[in-house]
């Protein structure tokens, strides 16, 4: 801000006032018009960044959604499989009747052992932060925006504990090579079954409460 200062000589109180008049409302005048320009800078990037985001997690809930949708399928594959594997152990069948069951089983279902998560994106909101454009956004959006996004960490973490917990890697990997090869070993084969339907319904548990999450921090701009 630069001010000019009157070159004309005060020679009364009256010319006096009016200059410091004029001084002072240069002055309002200069600072009003700055705070307007940062706040319609602040506004517009606020606007940007809240844009940015809500199609960031449009798109993490298209992936959910996707993800759900797919382990949902993969769930109930496997859950006839073993449930079915099940009843010939519980009727006494032979091993090699067994085996020759999953073999039929898992050509029927087209037998994999995946689990789908998705892949969740969340530069938008870091380069929010990152440029502060974050501090910004009224109150009411950032909260739902921050839940949202704790929530996709918190699934991961879940999800990679459960991994640890539930999954036994080696087992399935055998089970797996059994299968290519052609010699199923029926009880192994059951126990990597029931881990991955375990697993399966826990992911399904877990991207649900994410899709909650992400169609929270969106509730505003669907109702429009």
């Amino acid at each position: 801000m630069h001010l000019e200062l009157p070159k004309a000589r005060v020679e009364s109180l009256k010319d006096f006032l009016k200059h410091y008049l004029m001084i002072v409302l240069s002055i309002l005048t200069a600072l009003g018009l700055e705070a307007w320009i940062e706040h319609t800078h602040h506004a517009h990037a606020a606007e940007t960044a809240r844009a940015q985001i809500e199609a960031e997690i449009r798109a993490n809930l298209a992936e959910v959604k996707f993800s759900l949708a797919q382990d949902e399928r993969q769930a109930r594959a496997l859950a006839k499989i073993r449930n079915a594997l099940v009843e010939d152990f519980k009727a006494r069948a032979p091993d090699d009747a067994v085996a020759r069951h999953v073999q039929s089983l898992v050509a029927l279902e087209g037998f994999n052992l995946n689990l789908r998560w998705p892949s969740l994106r969340q530069e938008a909101w870091d380069v929010a932060v990152a440029n502060q454009s974050a501090s910004w956004i009224d109150d009411a959006h950032m909260r739902r925006y921050a839940a949202a996004y704790a929530g996709q960490r918190d699934m991961v973490t879940t999800l990679s504990a459960n991994l640890a917990l539930v999954m036994n890697g080696p087992r399935m990997v055998d089970a797996m090579t059994d299968m290519r090869i052609g010699t199923v070993q029926p009880r192994e084969f059951l126990h990597v079954i029931g881990q991955m339907t375990l697993m399966l319904d826990q992911a399904k548990n877990n991207l649900v409460t994410l899709q909650d999450r992400l169609q929270a921090a969106l509730a505003e701009a669907q109702a429009h």
